[in-house]
């Protein structure tokens, strides 16, 4: 697992330096095929985590947000995003990160949230979780009206799941913001806030957040409080108010 954590960073350094490059320059945004955007920067950046991984590890598995899938019968997937927050990157908002998770028959055994602009690098392995170097953890947080709760989209909610019982929810907490994509469970491992809730996730999106916020403490679910790696939705918490939450949203 060291040695897997030694490569992971190094996965890690080389897309940060690829997407620093592009931060906050004027490039060309195309338009896939669901709508969704992407740059030279998030191509480019998985093109060089793929060359390494398959350099290094050829008979590991990859699956990518912008190149698909290789050796998809391997015991051991990489699944990488090489830019989780593509629109807050193309505005020059620091919302966005790199995800790179490591599949071992289909369960997360490690994840990292990396962004590159900050020099912050997350890494879990579903047992503790360290932020350039240092071990964090999910602050305590006593109840739903001490909580800071995020999500990326308001619209998404109504787009995916149920509503009025999401905007129940924001009644109940201290806080809620849109500080979205894998930021917000970035927030939320290092213990600057307490919920983080996505209605709709692909596999790239979520299978790096799994090891990193159960590593910080943290429980993380689909929407309906079942197996995140099955689902198609995230929602992340602390153990003393994740079940409430579920509750709530699922009236």
């Amino acid at each position: 697992m060291d040695e897997l954590k030694k490569f992971a960073k190094l996965l890690a350094d080389k897309s940060g330096e690829i997407v620093r490059g592009y931060f906050r320059t004027k490039i060309q945004i195309e338009s896939k095929q669901d709508l969704s955007p992407v740059t030279i920067a998030d191509k480019k950046a998985e093109e060089a985590m793929r060359e390494m991984i398959m350099k290094e590890f050829p008979d590991h598995g990859i699956l990518g947000e912008e190149f698909g899938s290789h050796n998809i019968d391997s015991d051991y997937q990489w699944v990488l995003d090489p830019i989780d927050g593509t629109k807050s990157f193309i505005c020059g908002a620091v919302s966005f990160g790199t995800l790179i998770a490591l599949m071992k028959n289909n369960q997360p055994i490690l994840g990292v949230i990396n962004q590159p602009v900050l020099n912050d690098f997350l890494i879990g392995d579903n047992f503790t979780a360290e932020l350039n170097g240092q071990k964090v953890r999910l602050r305590q947080c006593n109840g739903l009206s001490d909580a800071v709760l995020l999500t990326t989209d308001h619209l998404h909610i109504e787009k995916y799941q149920n509503l009025p019982a999401f905007e129940n929810l924001i009644h109940k907490v201290k806080l809620y913001r849109n500080w979205g994509d894998c930021y917000g469970y970035y927030l939320v491992a290092t213990g600057f806030a307490d919920v983080m809730i996505d209605p709709e996730m692909s596999v790239w999106d979520s299978m790096a957040l799994i090891p990193v916020i159960r590593g910080a403490g943290g429980i993380i679910t689909d929407y309906q409080g079942n197996d995140p790696v099955q689902g198609h939705s995230i929602v992340a918490a602390g153990p003393s108010i994740h079940g409430e939450v579920i509750r709530l949203l699922n009236p």
